[in-house]
């Protein structure tokens, strides 16, 4: 597999009366556009291409999901009146766009030097990510946006599944609905698990649709989460950062891990 056949697979799964596909050569990217709306969305060839090496065809299968439900999504009128119980936050990485492809700045708030916190409204199988223009169309507060995802965030489940391994235990929060990552703004959740805790308590957000605590008491321990990290941030369709996180004190300070040995980001 390639970015030329993969450019004409995608084209073959995704063509349909009404849409036009643009390929840039020097980006290597696939953008996929309803021409009756003149929006759409661009595809990253490459790093599909490597996920196809490991996964094969779910790969193109996941890519393609992701595309159709977008578009169906864009160019209709969604309104939060109403819909606030399905506003929450989304953790992207701090490489992530802040505005839409229009130039409207999204909502957005700092998280760490990593991370950074978007909100989105739920729309069943996707979201949509909220921008200035949708907040003052509505009328609506910002901050009380804010508010209202934070709070229902908490109203999300934390169960995990517990692994162990050398002495370490890893916890993995794992439920695929869009909003893993965003666990780590609970803050009650992460102080009712740092009080379990017997070693450090380490966090990754490898990918939107994970969550890992660490509760780490040897070096080893810290191997294994940076290879669990990384890997997780490889495989996601929606990658946020290989970087773990220690959590001390209500606060995430981000670490690097070498070998056997760790130290905190200066």
């Amino acid at each position: 597999m390639d970015e030329k056949k993969l450019r004409k697979e995608l084209e073959k799964r995704l063509e349909k009366q009404g849409r036009i596909f643009t390929y840039d050569r020097e980006k290597e990217t696939l953008r996929i556009e309803n021409e009756e709306t003149g929006k759409g969305i661009e595809v990253a060839l490459s790093g599909i291409v490597a996920k196809w090496y490991e996964h094969k065809d779910k790969a193109i299968d996941e890519v393609v999901y992701y595309v159709e439900e977008a578009l169906q999504v864009m160019g209709k009128e969604q309104t939060l009146a109403g819909s606030e119980k399905k506003v929450y936050p989304v953790i992207r990485s701090t490489s992530f766009p802040l505005e839409t492809n229009e130039g409207i700045p999204f909502i957005t708030d700092d998280h760490t030097a990593e991370t950074r916190i978007y909100y989105a409204l739920d729309l069943g199988n996707t979201y949509r990510m909220l921008d200035e223009k949708v907040i003052e169309k509505e009328g609506l507060d910002p901050q009380k946006i804010r508010e209202i995802a934070r709070f229902n965030v908490r109203s999300l489940s934390t169960k995990m599944k517990k692994d162990s391994l050398a002495g370490n235990d890893f916890y993995f929060l794992n439920s695929n609905d869009g909003y893993d990552a965003s666990r780590i703004l609970n803050d009650k959740f992460l102080q009712e698990k740092a009080e379990t805790i017997k070693g450090d308590m380490v966090i990754a957000v490898p990918h939107q649709d994970v969550l890992i605590i660490g509760d780490i008491r040897n070096g080893t321990g810290y191997d294994i989460l940076a290879e669990l990290t990384m890997s997780f941030f490889t495989s996601g369709s929606v990658p946020i950062t290989a970087l773990s996180f220690i959590y001390e004190d209500g606060k995430l300070e981000p670490i690097f891990i070498l070998a056997k040995d760790h130290k905190k980001e200066d």
